[in-house]
């Protein structure tokens, strides 16, 4: 697996293709509160680059226009949180979007384990590493095993869409799944707003 570093934004000649799997890492699980540090990108091919942000200034033009890109399907983990993310830190609306933990919860009923270990445990047959998931992503400087981890929270990504994709049809579920997608980014909008817990739908 090869890993790439960037600060400030991806390269200009970064271009992953019809999907990009994308993950985050923050000083903490609030949005409005914790200062987003890095975005980690794969196209698919084993490999991953990550974009260190600028905290000063925040512009990563390149990087923006990706998230953006109607024609580039975003692929993520738990895509509500990195959604709000990076709409409260980069201004930017990620579209369009397929959350492997969403399509998880709606094929995988036999079970209440969703997170992105045990996915890629009993999917793809591979322990993921997590002893580096509460370390300081502020840092000007990242650790090797930093890198490591960052990487592989997006180079399984597509292989699981894939796996979660034939679940979803097999069992009937298809374009609920994607109705849930079409609706993150307004659930990440209810969270920077202040409604992260209230189900606004309750009587």
């Amino acid at each position: 697996m090869s890993v790439k570093l960037y600060r400030g934004d991806l390269p200009a000649d970064f271009n992953p293709g019809s999907s990009v799997a994308i993950d985050t890492e923050t000083l903490g699980l609030k949005p409005a509160r914790d200062k987003l540090c890095l975005v980690q990108l794969s196209s698919g091919d084993g490999n991953a680059v990550l974009v260190q942000i600028d905290r000063a200034t925040n512009h990563a033009p390149n990087l923006k226009a990706l998230l953006a890109d109607p024609k580039v399907l975003k692929i993520f983990h738990f895509a509500r949180f990195d959604v709000a993310v990076l709409k409260h830190y980069l201004g930017v609306d990620t579209a369009p979007l397929f959350c492997t933990k969403i399509a998880s919860k709606l094929v995988r009923t036999y079970t209440d384990r969703h997170g992105l270990k045990e996915l890629v445990r009993e999917l793809l047959g591979i322990e993921l590493n997590k002893l580096q998931q509460s370390s300081d992503w502020g840092a000007h400087s990242l650790t090797d095993a930093q890198k490591s981890y960052a990487a592989e929270d997006v180079v399984y990504l597509h292989e699981l869409k894939s796996r979660l994709q034939q679940m979803l049809e097999r069992e009937g579920r298809t374009e609920l799944a994607q109705c849930c997608f079409d609706f993150v980014p307004t659930r990440a909008a209810l969270d920077l707003l202040g409604w992260p817990e209230e189900d606004v739908f309750a009587h």
